[in-house]
Protein backbone atom coordinates (compact mmCIF):
# COMPACT_ATOMS: atom_id res chain seq x y z
CA UNK A 1 0.00 0.00 0.00
CA UNK A 2 1.28 3.48 -1.08
CA UNK A 3 2.12 5.75 2.44
CA UNK A 4 -0.20 8.55 3.50
CA UNK A 5 1.87 11.77 3.71
CA UNK A 6 0.95 14.64 5.90
CA UNK A 7 1.71 17.70 4.87
CA UNK A 8 0.93 20.89 6.99
CA UNK A 9 0.49 24.47 5.85
CA UNK A 10 -0.40 22.88 2.62
CA UNK A 11 -2.58 25.98 1.92
CA UNK A 12 0.30 28.58 2.05
CA UNK A 13 3.08 29.25 -0.22
CA UNK A 14 5.99 26.77 0.42
CA UNK A 15 3.19 24.09 1.63
CA UNK A 16 1.37 24.40 -1.64
CA UNK A 17 4.29 23.98 -3.93
CA UNK A 18 5.27 20.89 -1.77
CA UNK A 19 2.12 19.50 -2.37
CA UNK A 20 2.25 19.76 -6.07
CA UNK A 21 6.12 18.29 -5.91
CA UNK A 22 4.87 14.76 -4.24
CA UNK A 23 2.05 14.53 -6.68
CA UNK A 24 3.77 14.71 -9.74
CA UNK A 25 6.49 12.31 -8.21
CA UNK A 26 3.58 10.10 -7.14
CA UNK A 27 5.52 9.57 -3.39
CA UNK A 28 1.96 8.42 -2.42
CA UNK A 29 -1.00 9.12 -0.64
CA UNK A 30 -1.04 13.06 -0.08
CA UNK A 31 -3.22 14.89 2.96
CA UNK A 32 -3.35 18.38 2.80
CA UNK A 33 -3.55 20.27 5.88
CA UNK A 34 -4.16 24.07 6.62
CA UNK A 35 -5.86 26.21 8.78
CA UNK A 36 -7.29 28.86 6.16
CA UNK A 37 -10.60 28.39 4.10
CA UNK A 38 -10.12 26.03 0.97
CA UNK A 39 -10.81 29.20 -0.96
CA UNK A 40 -8.14 31.15 0.27
CA UNK A 41 -4.97 27.86 -0.24
CA UNK A 42 -2.19 29.51 -1.96
CA UNK A 43 -2.38 26.65 -4.51
CA UNK A 44 -4.83 23.32 -4.00
CA UNK A 45 -4.76 20.34 -5.44
CA UNK A 46 -7.85 18.01 -6.41
CA UNK A 47 -5.59 14.88 -6.50
CA UNK A 48 -4.68 15.28 -2.84
CA UNK A 49 -7.30 15.04 0.26
CA UNK A 50 -7.54 18.82 0.84
CA UNK A 51 -8.45 19.45 4.76
CA UNK A 52 -9.44 22.91 6.67
CA UNK A 53 -8.12 22.35 9.96
CA UNK A 54 -6.20 24.34 13.23
CA UNK A 55 -3.12 22.70 14.53
CA UNK A 56 -2.87 24.80 17.07
CA UNK A 57 -4.79 22.05 19.09
CA UNK A 58 -3.97 18.85 20.03
CA UNK A 59 -6.68 16.73 19.16
CA UNK A 60 -6.59 18.56 15.72
CA UNK A 61 -2.81 16.87 14.92
CA UNK A 62 -4.50 13.59 16.57
CA UNK A 63 -7.00 13.57 13.65
CA UNK A 64 -4.56 15.42 10.58
CA UNK A 65 -1.78 12.44 11.78
CA UNK A 66 -4.08 9.72 12.19
CA UNK A 67 -2.68 6.53 9.29
CA UNK A 68 0.47 9.21 8.34
CA UNK A 69 3.60 7.74 7.77
CA UNK A 70 5.41 10.19 6.96
CA UNK A 71 4.74 14.19 8.41
CA UNK A 72 6.27 17.21 6.98
CA UNK A 73 5.20 20.80 9.14
CA UNK A 74 5.37 23.38 7.18
CA UNK A 75 2.40 25.50 9.16
CA UNK A 76 3.51 29.01 10.56
CA UNK A 77 1.76 32.08 11.08
CA UNK A 78 4.62 34.05 9.36
CA UNK A 79 5.55 36.61 7.00
CA UNK A 80 7.83 39.09 5.98
CA UNK A 81 10.12 41.37 8.81
CA UNK A 82 6.80 44.00 8.43
CA UNK A 83 5.01 41.33 9.95
CA UNK A 84 7.14 39.37 12.44
CA UNK A 85 8.98 42.77 13.95
CA UNK A 86 5.40 43.53 14.71
CA UNK A 87 3.51 39.74 15.81
CA UNK A 88 6.17 38.56 17.76
CA UNK A 89 3.54 36.71 20.11
CA UNK A 90 1.74 35.42 16.79
CA UNK A 91 4.82 33.96 15.69
CA UNK A 92 5.63 32.45 19.21
CA UNK A 93 2.52 30.61 19.10
CA UNK A 94 3.58 28.34 16.24
CA UNK A 95 4.97 26.57 19.14
CA UNK A 96 1.79 25.34 19.77
CA UNK A 97 1.73 23.32 15.99
CA UNK A 98 4.82 22.02 16.16
CA UNK A 99 4.96 21.00 19.66
CA UNK A 100 1.60 18.92 19.28
CA UNK A 101 2.31 17.50 16.19
CA UNK A 102 5.39 16.20 17.02
CA UNK A 103 3.79 14.36 20.40
CA UNK A 104 0.69 13.25 17.97
CA UNK A 105 3.23 11.94 15.66
CA UNK A 106 4.96 9.68 18.35
CA UNK A 107 2.02 8.55 19.38
CA UNK A 108 0.95 7.10 15.64
CA UNK A 109 4.30 5.76 14.68
CA UNK A 110 5.31 7.85 12.04
CA UNK A 111 8.28 7.16 9.82
CA UNK A 112 9.85 10.19 9.62
CA UNK A 113 9.01 14.01 10.80
CA UNK A 114 10.01 17.22 8.81
CA UNK A 115 10.81 20.83 10.49
CA UNK A 116 11.06 23.50 7.95
CA UNK A 117 12.68 26.21 10.15
CA UNK A 118 14.37 29.26 9.08
CA UNK A 119 17.30 31.53 9.34
CA UNK A 120 15.67 33.64 11.74
CA UNK A 121 17.53 31.22 13.87
CA UNK A 122 21.18 32.44 13.59
CA UNK A 123 22.97 34.94 16.25
CA UNK A 124 22.26 38.50 15.90
CA UNK A 125 25.89 39.48 16.50
CA UNK A 126 26.78 37.54 13.83
CA UNK A 127 24.77 39.09 10.91
CA UNK A 128 25.63 43.17 11.90
CA UNK A 129 27.15 44.22 8.85
CA UNK A 130 26.35 43.92 5.14
CA UNK A 131 30.07 42.30 4.55
CA UNK A 132 29.33 38.75 6.65
CA UNK A 133 30.52 36.22 6.61
CA UNK A 134 28.04 33.08 5.49
CA UNK A 135 26.21 31.68 8.41
CA UNK A 136 26.86 28.27 8.66
CA UNK A 137 24.39 25.24 10.75
CA UNK A 138 26.51 25.62 14.23
CA UNK A 139 26.34 29.61 14.59
CA UNK A 140 22.90 29.36 15.40
CA UNK A 141 25.07 29.30 18.99
CA UNK A 142 25.65 30.88 21.17
CA UNK A 143 21.59 31.61 20.81
CA UNK A 144 20.36 35.21 19.95
CA UNK A 145 17.83 34.50 17.15
CA UNK A 146 15.22 36.74 15.73
CA UNK A 147 13.00 38.11 18.62
CA UNK A 148 9.35 36.01 18.63
CA UNK A 149 9.54 33.92 15.05
CA UNK A 150 13.24 33.32 15.35
CA UNK A 151 13.41 31.76 18.89
CA UNK A 152 10.18 29.54 18.28
CA UNK A 153 11.87 28.28 14.98
CA UNK A 154 15.23 27.43 17.49
CA UNK A 155 12.60 26.29 20.03
CA UNK A 156 10.95 24.21 17.06
CA UNK A 157 14.46 22.45 16.33
CA UNK A 158 15.63 21.71 19.98
CA UNK A 159 12.26 19.66 20.41
CA UNK A 160 12.69 17.83 17.24
CA UNK A 161 16.31 16.72 18.18
CA UNK A 162 14.45 15.56 21.78
CA UNK A 163 11.83 13.76 20.49
CA UNK A 164 14.48 11.75 18.43
CA UNK A 165 16.57 11.60 20.84
CA UNK A 166 14.23 10.30 23.97
CA UNK A 167 11.67 8.90 21.99
CA UNK A 168 13.09 7.69 18.79
CA UNK A 169 11.38 9.84 15.89
CA UNK A 170 13.21 10.36 13.42
CA UNK A 171 13.22 13.93 12.75
CA UNK A 172 15.06 16.12 9.88
CA UNK A 173 15.14 20.08 9.95
CA UNK A 174 15.70 22.38 7.15
CA UNK A 175 16.54 26.25 7.51
CA UNK A 176 15.29 27.92 4.74
CA UNK A 177 16.41 31.62 3.97
CA UNK A 178 14.38 33.87 2.25
CA UNK A 179 11.98 31.49 0.00
CA UNK A 180 10.64 33.28 -3.23
CA UNK A 181 8.04 32.17 -6.04
CA UNK A 182 5.47 32.38 -8.04
CA UNK A 183 1.84 31.54 -5.45
CA UNK A 184 3.51 33.56 -2.63
CA UNK A 185 2.24 36.70 -0.90
CA UNK A 186 2.89 39.60 -2.62
CA UNK A 187 0.41 42.31 -0.94
CA UNK A 188 -1.46 42.51 2.44
CA UNK A 189 1.41 43.17 4.88
CA UNK A 190 3.29 39.62 4.83
CA UNK A 191 4.65 39.77 1.78
CA UNK A 192 8.48 38.94 1.43
CA UNK A 193 11.11 41.15 -0.33
CA UNK A 194 11.31 39.61 -3.78
CA UNK A 195 7.91 39.55 -3.79
CA UNK A 196 7.39 43.15 -2.64
CA UNK A 197 9.64 44.71 -4.48
CA UNK A 198 8.42 43.11 -7.53
CA UNK A 199 4.75 44.63 -6.61
CA UNK A 200 6.20 47.63 -6.15
CA UNK A 201 8.33 48.09 -9.40
CA UNK A 202 4.93 46.72 -10.85
CA UNK A 203 2.81 49.23 -9.47
CA UNK A 204 5.44 52.01 -10.43
CA UNK A 205 5.24 51.15 -13.74
CA UNK A 206 1.39 50.51 -14.62
CA UNK A 207 0.63 54.04 -13.00
CA UNK A 208 3.51 55.89 -14.61
CA UNK A 209 4.98 56.74 -11.17
CA UNK A 210 8.14 55.71 -11.58
CA UNK A 211 9.29 56.05 -7.92
CA UNK A 212 9.63 53.74 -5.47
CA UNK A 213 10.05 52.98 -1.80
CA UNK A 214 13.09 51.28 -0.29
CA UNK A 215 12.66 50.34 3.21
CA UNK A 216 16.17 51.01 5.28
CA UNK A 217 18.98 52.46 3.53
CA UNK A 218 18.85 49.17 0.69
CA UNK A 219 22.01 48.22 1.65
CA UNK A 220 21.27 45.56 4.17
CA UNK A 221 22.03 42.17 2.25
CA UNK A 222 20.59 38.73 1.65
CA UNK A 223 20.11 35.38 -0.04
CA UNK A 224 17.12 34.26 -1.87
CA UNK A 225 16.42 30.89 -2.58
CA UNK A 226 13.84 29.97 -5.69
CA UNK A 227 10.97 27.85 -4.40
CA UNK A 228 12.08 24.79 -7.09
CA UNK A 229 15.60 24.72 -4.91
CA UNK A 230 13.82 24.84 -1.76
CA UNK A 231 11.58 21.66 -2.81
CA UNK A 232 14.34 19.37 -4.22
CA UNK A 233 16.72 20.83 -0.55
CA UNK A 234 13.83 20.02 1.47
CA UNK A 235 13.52 16.09 -0.10
CA UNK A 236 17.07 15.95 0.14
CA UNK A 237 16.76 16.69 3.67
CA UNK A 238 14.50 14.45 4.76
CA UNK A 239 15.41 11.35 2.60
CA UNK A 240 18.69 11.60 4.58
CA UNK A 241 20.52 10.14 7.29
CA UNK A 242 21.83 13.35 8.54
CA UNK A 243 19.41 14.48 11.68
CA UNK A 244 20.76 17.87 12.63
CA UNK A 245 19.53 21.18 11.29
CA UNK A 246 20.88 21.92 7.03
CA UNK A 247 20.71 25.07 5.03
CA UNK A 248 18.59 24.81 2.42
CA UNK A 249 19.46 28.67 0.96
CA UNK A 250 20.90 30.62 -2.10
CA UNK A 251 24.79 31.54 -1.42
CA UNK A 252 24.15 34.23 -3.91
CA UNK A 253 24.40 37.46 -1.88
CA UNK A 254 22.88 40.72 -3.03
CA UNK A 255 21.79 44.08 -1.40
CA UNK A 256 18.44 45.17 -1.69
CA UNK A 257 19.29 47.76 -3.80
CA UNK A 258 20.59 45.22 -6.14
CA UNK A 259 17.29 43.14 -6.26
CA UNK A 260 15.49 46.46 -7.13
CA UNK A 261 18.22 46.68 -10.07
CA UNK A 262 17.44 43.47 -11.31
CA UNK A 263 13.42 43.84 -10.91
CA UNK A 264 13.85 47.06 -12.88
CA UNK A 265 15.83 45.36 -15.60
CA UNK A 266 13.34 42.90 -16.05
CA UNK A 267 10.76 45.22 -16.23
CA UNK A 268 12.71 47.83 -18.56
CA UNK A 269 12.21 50.64 -16.16
CA UNK A 270 14.21 53.12 -14.22
CA UNK A 271 12.84 54.48 -11.31
CA UNK A 272 13.34 56.46 -8.81
CA UNK A 273 14.38 55.90 -4.74
CA UNK A 274 12.93 56.83 -1.43
CA UNK A 275 13.79 55.08 1.50
CA UNK A 276 12.12 54.64 4.74
CA UNK A 277 14.94 54.72 7.02
CA UNK A 278 12.09 54.10 9.98
CA UNK A 279 10.51 50.84 8.53
CA UNK A 280 11.77 47.58 9.62
CA UNK A 281 14.54 46.00 8.13
CA UNK A 282 15.99 43.09 10.01
CA UNK A 283 19.41 42.08 10.58
CA UNK A 284 22.05 44.26 8.36
CA UNK A 285 23.25 41.05 6.32
CA UNK A 286 22.86 37.34 6.26
CA UNK A 287 23.88 34.21 3.51
CA UNK A 288 23.93 30.92 3.38
CA UNK A 289 27.10 28.93 3.99
CA UNK A 290 26.30 25.51 1.97
CA UNK A 291 29.48 23.72 2.64
CA UNK A 292 27.24 21.11 4.96
CA UNK A 293 24.50 20.35 2.04
CA UNK A 294 27.15 20.07 -0.56
CA UNK A 295 29.32 17.27 1.45
CA UNK A 296 25.92 15.67 2.67
CA UNK A 297 24.29 15.43 -0.91
CA UNK A 298 26.52 16.49 -3.46
CA UNK A 299 23.90 19.28 -3.89
CA UNK A 300 23.08 23.54 -3.23
CA UNK A 301 20.30 25.88 -4.67
CA UNK A 302 21.85 26.64 -7.87
CA UNK A 303 18.74 29.30 -9.37
CA UNK A 304 20.55 32.56 -10.31
CA UNK A 305 18.26 35.22 -8.84
CA UNK A 306 17.97 37.17 -11.86
CA UNK A 307 16.70 33.63 -12.82
CA UNK A 308 14.17 33.50 -10.54
CA UNK A 309 13.04 36.82 -10.46
CA UNK A 310 12.33 36.53 -14.49
CA UNK A 311 9.48 33.72 -13.28
CA UNK A 312 8.22 35.96 -10.34
CA UNK A 313 8.01 38.82 -11.58
CA UNK A 314 5.06 38.63 -14.55
CA UNK A 315 3.42 37.18 -12.44
CA UNK A 316 3.00 39.76 -9.74
CA UNK A 317 2.59 42.23 -12.44
CA UNK A 318 -0.37 40.11 -13.77
CA UNK A 319 -1.80 40.14 -10.44
CA UNK A 320 -1.35 43.86 -9.72
CA UNK A 321 -2.35 45.16 -12.98
CA UNK A 322 -5.90 42.96 -12.32
CA UNK A 323 -6.13 44.71 -9.38
CA UNK A 324 -6.10 48.32 -11.04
Amino acid sequence: MPETILVCGAGGFIGGHFVRRLLAEGRGNVRAVDCKPLEQWYLRHPEAQSVQSNLRTFDTCQNAVRGATVVYNFAADMGGMGYIESHKADCMLNVLINTHLLVAAREARVRRFFFASSACVYAADKQATTAIMPLKESDAYPAMPEDGYGWEKLFGERMCRHFREDFGLETRIARYHNVYGTHETYHGGREKAPAAICRKVAQAKISGVHEIEIWGDGEQTRSFTYIDDCLHGSELVMDGSYADPVNVGSSEMVSINQLVSLVEDIAGVKLRRRYKLDAPRGVRGRNSDNTLIQMLYGWQPSTALATGLATLYPWVYDRVSRLG
